[in-house]
């Protein structure tokens, strides 16, 4: 695809620009977005915009940047753009320090999860109906964190499938909780539209960017190649980093559980999710005193 009319449409050619994500891979599907790294020193949500029959969402970002997870989204960029060859230094750095940001990355989920963990026991104990929703983000911030430990970048799309395929160790063998405590076993055409309804309704609450239009693009890939369990993967992980985005409101945004139920398509049983938590805080803690072992 070139990028040029629509870098000039959008009035962006004065920017270093790289195009990352999935993309830039070997194992894109057709469904997937174009992910257009503009760096433009903007804090500025994502754009999902519509051109030639695709769709790319616009990341802003800063050459200053420090958060490890975006760090990671803009490793092994495709430099569109750069005629201060500003990124290209700024990339050559990341790159430099790539095995150290995988393991921050990697901690920093672990830590993420543990307190999701200690989320859904103190909404169980205040009868919080958000509970189940903290579990959900703890099984998707371990999935997060073996990702980054196998040096594979978080793709919502492909994740399920590359822990399908990691090698056997000591590590990958806390996947298999992670499929346990998420749900994936019970994705069914019908459960899998209503949960679409409900995420792309819940992105367009959180999200007002038309990231929607993506979800439901991804959802009809999924559906028409009968990759069910992957499609419930993905949809769990939007919501997942949605409900990130909200998780310090939701004394204020109590209505919105009603969406997430289905969204999430969460457990209301208490003593099973308990079950599923300690599961994930028994990981967790044996994937930190791997990472502290030098």
């Amino acid at each position: 695809m070139d990028f040029k009319e629509f870098i000039q449409s959008r009035q962006l050619s004065t920017f270093p620009i790289g195009l990352g994500g999935c993309r830039t891979k070997s194992y894109s599907f057709e469904s997937c977005d174009y992910d257009l790294m503009v760096f433009d020193e903007t804090s500025l949500n994502d754009e999902v915009v519509s051109y030639e029959n695709n769709l790319i969402t616009v990341h802003h970002a800063s050459l200053s940047e420090t958060n490890t997870k975006k760090l990671l989204q803009y490793d092994d960029l495709n430099i569109l753009q750069d005629d201060s060859w500003n990124l290209k230094i700024f990339l050559s750095k990341i790159s430099e320090k790539r095995n150290l940001l995988y393991s921050d990355f990697a901690k920093n989920s672990l830590i993420e999860s543990l307190f999701c963990c200690q989320k859904t026991k103190d909404s169980i104990e205040n009868d919080d109906p958000f509970a189940a929703c903290w579990q959900k983000c703890a099984s998707y911030y371990l999935a997060d964190a073996i990702t980054s430990l196998n040096n594979f970048q978080s793709s919502p799309s492909h994740m399920l499938d590359s822990l399908r395929n990691f090698e056997k160790n000591s590590i990958n063998g806390h996947i298999s909780d992670i499929l346990q405590t998420i749900g994936i076993e019970r994705a069914t055409p019908t459960l899998l539209e209503r949960m679409l309804k409900s995420t792309v309704g819940f992105s367009d609450l959180i999200e007002k960017n038309n990231n929607s239009q993506l979800i439901k693009r991804k959802y009809d890939f999924f559906m028409e190649n009968s990759m069910l369990s992957d499609c419930y993967f993905y949809l769990g992980y939007v919501n997942k980093e949605n409900f990130s985005q909200i998780k310090d409101e939701l004394n204020r945004k109590q209505d919105v559980i009603h969406i997430l139920k289905i969204a999430f398509d969460i457990e209301s049983d208490s003593n099973q999710l308990l079950r599923h938590v300690e599961t994930i805080q028994t990981s967790c803690n044996e994937l930190l005193e791997i990472i502290a072992t030098p």
